[in-house]
Formats: C-alpha cells, structure tokens, sequence
C-alpha cells in the first residue's frame, strides 16, 4: 500500500522519517493518537495518516493510554456522521479526552464537598457564595463542566440562544471598528529588526484584546482572560506553569468568583451585548444553575482565546513554511478571507470533541457499544486526502477554502466561528499594511495538549515597516 506523507513536496528531515516509521513499528493496537506529548513533538500526525489508511475507527483500550477506553475517528465521513448525529453520539458526558488523573482529582474533590457548595470546576463555595447562588451538585459529566457544548437539545440549544446575538451580523459590524482600533494599537507598539516572541507579543495580546471587548472586562487586566483559558485546558505537571492540580484549583476558583461576580453585577445593570450582560438577562438564565452559568463562560473564555490566538500564529507559521504563499497573499490582499479559512484547516486549533454513544451502532464496518467514548480528530479530518486534495499543502487559494472541520458540524458547529474569521481578517489587514515581511527565526515550540492544537512560543524578525 502506497501511504502518503504530511509534506510530500518538501520531504521528510531524517528525524521525521525516524518518527514516522517508529509509529509505523507500532502494533495498531497499541495506537494513541491522544497522546499530549505526540503533539508537542508533532508526531501525530503519522498516527492519524496511519490511522486513516489502516483503521480509521480505531480502539484504543486503558492500557495504552491514560484516556481510558475511547473510539477515534480520523475520516471526514465518519466524523461528520458521528457530530450530525446527537441522537446517536451524546456530549453530556464531556467534549474533551480528559486525562484519566485529571477525572480522578475531579471526582475526588467533589465527592468530599457538600453537594449545595460545589462549582462546575469541583471547587467548593464559600458561606457567602452559596447562600445567594442556586444549588449546584456534583456533575455528572467527568470533566466537572456542564455548558453548551456537553449538552445535547433542548438545552443546549437554549444556552445557546442565550449568548447568539453577542455574535450576531449587528454585534460583529458594531465590533469591527473597535478590534480594528485596538489591533493597529498594540501592533503599532511592535519592536522592528529585533527578534521576539510572536505568541506573546502578539497573538496573545490580540486575542486578550478582543476577549476582553467581548466581555466587557478592564483592558488593563485583559493577560488575566488568557491566563484563566490557559488553565482550563492546562494539565498540571513539572514542565507547565501550573505545578498541581491544587494549584489549578485555586487559580479555576478566582476565575469563578470573579465571573460570578460579574454575571451579578451586569445582571442588575442595563443588558448589554457583552456576553456576560447576554447570560445574565437571558429570559432563561433565571433557571440556569451556577454550574451551567459558569460552564457556558468557561466554553465562551476557550472558544474566544485558542482558535483564534493559534490561528494567528499559525499562519504566520505556515506562510514562512510556503513563502510562495505569502508572494501571493502580499500581491493580492483579497485574499485574506481565504487565507484565514485555509489557515484554520491547515492549523485544525481544536482537535477534537469527544461523544459517548447513547445506543449501540456500527460505524466503519466496528461495533461501537452504548456508553463507549468516541474521539471525533477533526485534526485527522482536515487532512483526509479522499476529501480534500493535497491536504498537507497549505494552499490559501484553494476552492471552496471554508470547506473544513474546525468549527464542527451540526448543533455543535462553532457559535462564534463568523467572529474568529472576523477577528483574523482584521488582524491580517492590518498586518499587511504595516509589515512587508514577517520572518520566523526557527521552529516554535509547540503545545503539550491534545485538546488545542497551539503553540508555547515563536521566535520572529520584523525587518521593517511599510
């Protein structure tokens, strides 16, 4: 069987040809396309080209992995069908492969609290705190967070009405001057012929911008907005900044405060379209519990940060990868539009959503049980060759560029993918105007995470200004 390879037209460095072929030695069933450190080294991509070629449905058991038993599937069909599909494939019980240590600590911890002081974060309430919030119970879903995304109709589509119109076509035209503004600020302050960090210096204080106008919250204190998305989704551990899940606790339990503050503050104010104002006027946030309220701000924090942060840097990344690209992105600036949604396949910032079969179905020729958790790789998707072609190129003029799996599909489908476009139009257009030549010192430093798909750091040079 010929197998294709992640970047036929440049080749493979004699390291990565050794990667590829150690995955290649494995025996399948020993495949762990979860794995957080594959991505940090960015060797899942031979699980998933493997995966797509020999076992596309494919079973990973608890003694390969830390995730316990899941499903993975790595073709676009079979990812489509599964997240079209609620009926069949639930998210109530968690969108995320979490670590099984990290379920653990979860369950643990709520299970030593009283059931009527307990946060979706597993964080006890203080006296104060729980005497003016509803009663709030352990979840049942193992990643302790009950939002939007792990719930299927009619309640999520109820939460989602809720926040809609913060990323309405009103909302998103009042926006655009405003991120326009703030962009070219923070843009304009970039130091010229000297290396920095572009994740930290740029993509991080973009989005933070932008979080913080979507949340109405001090553009002084907007690091804080990144810093809390950071540790939801971070696994603790020596080489993380955060240590312990202790620590992460502590941190998760200020976010909480500080959002439950703000959701009574702005819930006595006159309603705005910030997305807090949005849940705490909705007509039905009155029947929300203070999990689900801090579940739905917790997956609006996520959403607003990862896409959009990696994706900047991802195509800067991916330009300098094919500077022919960037020749024809600099001499033909319509075509930022196409860029942003090639970028977005091409990047895939989110890798993957996690559903729990709600009745026993065969998919791909496997017999998938009630119960059983299935991993949908958008990742994987994104490079299917029998669905996209030249998948592994980055092509940011490509036919039907917004033709991808990064904002998911069905009732699920990404509430606030127009605003991430949007976002990254800006930005581009901005860019394009100030810098002729934007230059990546070396590799990045990519993110230990199998939930996004980001990077830690990465080195670049303007050389000068338009």
């Amino acid at each position: 069987m010929t197998i294709s390879v992640p970047i036929p037209s440049r080749g493979l460095t004699p390291e990565q040809a050794a990667a590829r072929q150690k995955i290649y030695d494995l025996p399948l069933h020993e495949l762990n396309p979860g794995d957080p450190q594959a991505f940090a080294d960015q060797e899942m991509w031979w699980k998933f080209e493997r995966l797509r070629n020999e076992d596309p449905v494919h079973f990973t058991s608890e003694e390969h992995s830390n995730h316990g038993n899941y499903w993975s599937l790595t073709k676009w069909e079979d990812i489509v069908a599964a997240d079209t599909d609620p009926d069949t494939f639930s998210a109530m019980a968690g969108i995320t492969l979490a670590d099984q240590r990290a379920l653990a600590h979860a369950a643990t911890r709520a299970a030593g609290l009283d059931r009527r002081a307990v946060s979706a974060e597993g964080v006890e309430l203080s006296p104060e705190e729980a005497a003016t919030t509803t009663t709030v119970t352990p979840p049942e879903a193992p990643s302790g967070i009950t939002s939007l995304l792990s719930m299927d109709p009619p309640e999520h589509d109820i939460h989602r009405g809720a926040v809609a119109d913060g990323v309405s076509p009103s909302t998103l035209r009042e926006l655009e001057p405003i991120i326009r503004q703030r962009a070219g600020a923070i843009l304009d302050g970039l130091p010229i012929g000297e290396e920095f960090d572009w994740v930290d210096l740029v993509s991080k204080e973009l989005t933070a911008m932008t979080l913080a106008t979507l949340f109405d919250y001090p553009q002084e204190h907007r690091r804080q907005l990144t810093w809390w998305s950071d540790v939801v989704t971070m696994f603790p551990g020596p080489d993380q900044p955060v240590k312990t899940f202790e620590e992460k606790d502590e941190i998760m339990a200020e976010f909480r405060s500080t959002l439950l503050r703000l959701f009574q503050e702005r819930g006595s104010q006159e309603a705005r379209k910030d997305f807090i104002s949005l849940l705490a006027h909705s007509p039905h946030s009155k029947d929300f519990t203070l999990g689900e309220l801090l579940g739905d701000g917790v997956v609006l924090l996520v959403g607003g940060n990862d896409t959009t942060r990696n994706t900047i840097t991802g195509s800067v990344y991916a330009l300098n990868k094919w500077p022919e690209q960037f020749e024809k992105l600099r001499a033909n600036p319509s075509l930022i539009p196409s860029m942003v949604s090639e970028t977005v396949r091409w990047q895939s910032p989110l890798t993957h959503m996690m559903r729990v079969a709600k009745k026993d179905v065969v998919l791909g020729g496997k017999q998938i049980r009630k119960g059983d958790r299935v991993a949908l790789w958008f990742v994987s998707g994104n490079r299917d060759e029998a669905k996209v072609e030249n998948p592994n190129e980055y092509i940011i003029d490509r036919k039907n560029p917004r033709q991808h799996l990064s904002f998911g599909f069905g009732i699920h489908r990404c509430l606030g993918n127009r605003l991430a476009e949007l976002q990254l139009r800006i930005i581009w257009e901005e860019m394009l105007a100030r810098f002729p030549e934007i230059k990546v010192v070396g590799e990045p430093v990519f993110s230990n995470n199998n939930f996004v798909k980001g990077y830690e750091s990465m080195q670049v040079i303007i050389p000068r200004r338009a």
